[in-house]
């Protein structure tokens, strides 16, 4: 096979390739399969209106998120090292809707759908089970940029609770506020409490589902709390490629948009029953401009179809 993108893909074939990679699990979506519905409040900032005229940014609103584990398998350990953590959210009232979907690394794996459905093309078991080391090595050193996500898994430790963890939108969303100014930002979505990591020993201890438990345990107290951040752009930002991210974006101009405050846990059913659709948002904050988004509405859907 190719290692270079050959124009094939769509987003139904990226939706099989993904099933096709972790197993072909029924019934269950075809990324970060494996989460915990919850629900809480959103409480906007009196900076939010600075940003974005959305109402979902800047009224007080229900929340209803789901907290998961990257990758299409549904039993996979909470404390695998090598998968993100997911976190989306929907926010505002019901003409006035946003759906984020945000992710525990900055940047995406593939830069275009070509680049994705080769990606994933590379990593499909083989008869043994296990995918071909060579052609994914391959593949990594025709397309250097699709290691970024990998290495900034690599370089930080293992979340120690979904609490705890920050996540980030990694796309570029421009966003309107009340006196018609456009500019771009992405949405950090920070832990008030501070990060809780762990150790690789200590994540070797760890139970299956403990990510889970944590959070029954903590949402009694009321310990989960999460700032919802706007990065702001400066001249010459990439907005285009989402396997990049923005110079010197940690020390960069951010605004808080406001705080969500999980309260309860939710029967999964309750998430399960309609799609995190990525294209869901309210005047006031628009579609990022990149490949990646464009498909992903599509692609939701689809997965949407097939495990219902």
């Amino acid at each position: 096979m190719s290692q270079f993108p050959t124009g094939a893909a769509t987003p139904a074939s990226i939706v099989d390739a993904l099933k096709t990679e972790t197993g072909h699990s029924p019934n269950v979506r075809a990324s970060f399969a494996k989460g915990r519905c919850v629900r809480g409040t959103y409480i906007p900032s009196d900076q939010a209106e600075e940003i974005t005229r959305s109402l979902s940014f800047t009224r007080p609103s229900r929340v209803l998120a789901r907290f998961s584990v990257g990758g299409g398998n549904p039993k996979v350990a909470d404390a695998d090292n090598l998968v993100l953590r997911g976190f989306s959210f929907r926010l505002g009232d019901v003409d006035q809707r946003s759906d984020i979907l945000t992710q525990s690394a900055p940047v995406h794996y593939a830069r275009t759908l070509d680049q994705m459905l080769a990606f994933l093309k590379a990593r499909i078991p083989g008869p043994d089970g296990r995918p071909d080391l060579e052609n994914v090595k391959a593949f990594s050193v025709a397309n250097p940029e699709t290691l970024h996500q990998a290495n900034y898994i690599a370089a930080h430790p293992p979340p120690g609770s979904f609490a705890g963890t920050t996540y980030w939108g990694v796309h570029s969303f421009p966003a309107t506020n009340s006196r018609d100014e456009t500019r771009f930002i992405k949405f950090k979505i920070v832990p008030v409490g501070g990060s809780v990591t762990l150790t690789e020993d200590e994540a070797k201890m760890k139970p299956a589902d403990f990510l889970h438990e944590d959070l029954e345990n903590r949402i009694p107290a009321r310990e989960i709390r999460f700032s919802v951040m706007a990065l702001l752009d400066r001249p010459g930002d990439p907005t285009m490629d989402v396997t990049i991210r923005w110079p010197n974006e940690d020390r960069r101009e951010a605004v808080r948009l406001g705080t969500i405050v999980i309260t309860r846990i939710e029967p999964n059913e309750a998430c399960d029953a309609f799609m995190f659709d990525p294209a869901n948002l309210a005047e006031g904050i628009g579609h990022p401009p990149d490949e990646i988004f464009a498909a992903r509405h599509a692609a939701c859907t689809i997965s949407f179809a097939k495990r219902r």
